[in-house]
C-alpha cells in the first residue's frame, strides 16, 4: 500500500509549484471535466510508453505536488496514493514496447493517450497537455509549455504515470536482472548498454530503435516496420 503522509519538500522544491490557474479559468467558462495528461517513457529503450490522465476536484487540494522529474522516487511513491485518492477520476494508458515498434512513437503516444482518457469513464471538455504537440486531437486540447511544472493537473498526471511505469520496470528487473531496469527504468545508461552489447535485447526492448544497429554481432536484428506504400523505415 502506498504511503499516505505528505513528503517533506526539499528546500529547492519549496519555491512556487504548479497551480490551478488554468483549470479555474476553464471551469469558469463551463468546462466541468478538465483532464490533465502527461507521458513518461518516450525516450526509453525498453518497456512501455505510459500516459497518465487525471481529473482534479474543484474544492480540495493535495499539497506538495510537483513535476515528477523534480521529485525523488521516494517522494513520488509517497505522493502517488494521496493523488489517486484526491482525483475525481484518474487512469493510466500504455503503449507496449511492441506497439512502439510497430506504430512508431508518435502513433504509440496517441494510442496510449486514448487508452488513458477512455479509462477515465468521463467525457473531457478540455484536455491539458505539456509542450507544443497535440497528440490528443479532437479540438479539445490546450497545450501548455512547461505545463508539467506549472499546471497542477499535468503535474499530478506526471506522478501517476511515472510511478506506475517505474513499478512495471522494477517488476521487469526481476525477470531480466542483467539490464538493471530497477535502476534505469529502461533508459540508456552504461550498465544497460553493456548488457545489450553482451546479451542482445530482452523481450521488452524496443527493437526498432537505433541502438539495435550497434549490437548486430549478437545476432539480434533491428526491426523495420512497413509504411502503407510497402517501403521499410
Amino acid at each position: 500500500m502506498a504511503a499516505k503522509n505528505a513528503p517533506v519538500l526539499r528546500k529547492a522544491l519549496k519555491r512556487k509549484g504548479p497551480t490551478l490557474e488554468v483549470e479555474r479559468a476553464l471551469w469558469a467558462q463551463g468546462n466541468d471535466v478538465v483532464v490533465g495528461v502527461d507521458e513518461v517513457g518516450r525516450g526509453a529503450w525498453a518497456g512501455p510508453l505510459t500516459i497518465g490522465a487525471v481529473v482534479l476536484p474543484k474544492d480540495r487540494r493535495v499539497n506538495k505536488v510537483r513535476d515528477s522529474k523534480q521529485l525523488t522516487e521516494r517522494e513520488r511513491e509517497v505522493l502517488f496514493g494521496r493523488i489517486a485518492d484526491w482525483c475525481v477520476a484518474w487512469s493510466i494508458g500504455h503503449a507496449t514496447h511492441g506497439e512502439c515498434d510497430e506504430l512508431g512513437m508518435s502513433e504509440a503516444q496517441r494510442l496510449a493517450a486514448k487508452r488513458a482518457i477512455d479509462g477515465l469513464g468521463l467525457v473531457p471538455d478540455k484536455v491539458l497537455i505539456d509542450g507544443k504537440w497535440d497528440f490528443i486531437g479532437g479540438g479539445k486540447t490546450q497545450m501548455i509549455v512547461k505545463g508539467d511544472a506549472s499546471c497542477l493537473s499535468i503535474s499530478a498526471a506526471s506522478i501517476l504515470a511515472k510511478v506506475t511505469r517505474d513499478r512495471m520496470m522494477r517488476e521487469a528487473d526481476q525477470h531480466f536482472p542483467a539490464y538493471d531496469f530497477a535502476w534505469n527504468k529502461g533508459y540508456p545508461c552504461p550498465r544497460h548498454k553493456t548488457a545489450l552489447r553482451g546479451l542482445g535485447p530482452c523481450p521488452i526492448h524496443r527493437r526498432s530503435w537505433a541502438f539495435m544497429d550497434d549490437i548486430g554481432w549478437t545476432g539480434a536484428q533491428r526491426y523495420h516496420r512497413e509504411d502503407p506504400q510497402g517501403s521499410l523505415f
